[in-house]
């Protein structure tokens, strides 16, 4: 073998060794969580008009803790009294009589063809096993790392294209007319354009390990400024990507591919504007609107750009740590609430 070859193959050797070690492994082989799926969204769609109030009292009977939440916060009936649906023997009132309309008809409205949706949602979901196995992968690994949180109970229901992911006493609830597909027609009259992306069946695993996570893992910087809020949005948004290792970033992330893309060609310049302008130590909360919410673009850097870009650099920011910083633990990461701290110790240099 003659040197050159020699030099090429020990330059391989190394980049790969290196390249290894960034590939940490941060989790071992563990069995799927116990998640409890609750499919109320069969449930509810069995329920007749002429047999309304005795199927609805069948829903509280089954689905004690849900039922009340999806009566007040989905249908509106705020402080409704649930004994009359409760209790044996109750007494027919204009009130019970109001849920029983009111019920039918959010099952069979015509100005967003519900009853149609409701078929393609029965359809689509007939089969959940594609959506449990990655959760119940994913909260195996939350559980592992904390093991004092309680796994939630995950209801699947219909929301009138209301709620995608919602919080209930006892878990989560998906909403899962919200995740038909990006081409499905009727969303284009309730949703905006950039928002179609993440309305697939396929991105319940993360937006649900999302909402739990931000949920329990607390902002606790001393400052508010767009540093801060960038770090801690990257900070749970690389647990989400290592939770999810097997995804591509801009799926954990909700972008397009072509989004993430962009972000990468320009993430040079992207950074050196927000140094230039001293973004990182504002704290108007229009700036941080602007850069973490999502939106049709980020307005603070152009109108090319996906939403939350800021959301974006944060976890660039925090995986470049993690890479400069090999033995720091996930937990130990997520406990850190200095962001200046982290930004340092990152070296990042795009």
């Amino acid at each position: 073998m003659n040197r050159l070859a020699r030099y090429c193959l020990t330059a391989l050797a190394i980049a790969v060794c290196c390249s290894c070690q960034h590939k940490r492994k941060y989790f071992p082989s563990l069995d799927g969580a116990d998640v409890r799926f609750v499919r109320f969204d069969s449930a509810l769609l069995s329920v007749r008009p002429d047999s309304a109030a005795q199927d609805i009292r069948g829903l509280y009977e089954a689905y004690p803790t849900f039922m009340p939440v999806f009566v007040e916060d989905i249908l509106g009936f705020n402080g409704f009294d649930h004994t009359l649906f409760t209790e044996p023997g109750a007494a027919p009132s204009p009130d019970a009589s109001a849920l029983e309309n009111a019920l039918t008809g959010f099952l069979t409205d015509t100005v967003y063809n519900f009853a149609y949706t409701n078929r393609q949602e029965q359809e689509l979901f007939a089969d959940v096993s594609d959506i449990e196995k990655p959760l119940r992968a994913a909260f195996a690994r939350i559980h592992w790392l904390y093991p004092d949180w309680e796994t939630p109970v995950l209801y699947l229901f219909v929301s009138g294209f209301q709620s995608a992911v919602y919080f209930t006493e006892d878990g989560l609830a998906v909403g899962a007319d919200m995740y038909l597909g990006a081409d499905y027609p009727y969303y284009r009259q309730v949703v905006y354009q950039y928002q179609l992306q993440t309305m697939r069946k396929e991105c319940i695993p993360v937006d649900v390990a999302s909402a739990w996570l931000f949920s329990h893992i607390a902002y606790t910087s001393p400052k508010n400024r767009l540093l801060d809020q960038m770090v801690y949005r990257g900070k749970v948004m690389y647990l989400l990507s290592r939770i999810f290792d097997y995804l591509p970033g801009y799926e954990v992330m909700g972008y397009t591919k072509e989004q993430w893309e962009w972000c990468e060609y320009h993430e040079r310049a992207i950074w050196h504007r927000m140094m230039d302008r001293r973004d990182l130590f504002r704290t108007e909360q229009r700036l941080m609107s602007s850069y973490l919410n999502d939106g049709p673009f980020t307005s603070e850097i152009s109108q090319e750009s996906p939403g939350r870009v800021g959301t974006w650099m944060g976890w660039r920011i925090v995986e470049s740590y993690m890479e400069h910083n090999d033995t720091v633990p996930l937990q130990s990461l997520m406990e850190m609430n200095d962001a200046q701290l982290i930004l340092e110790g990152s070296y990042y240099k795009p």
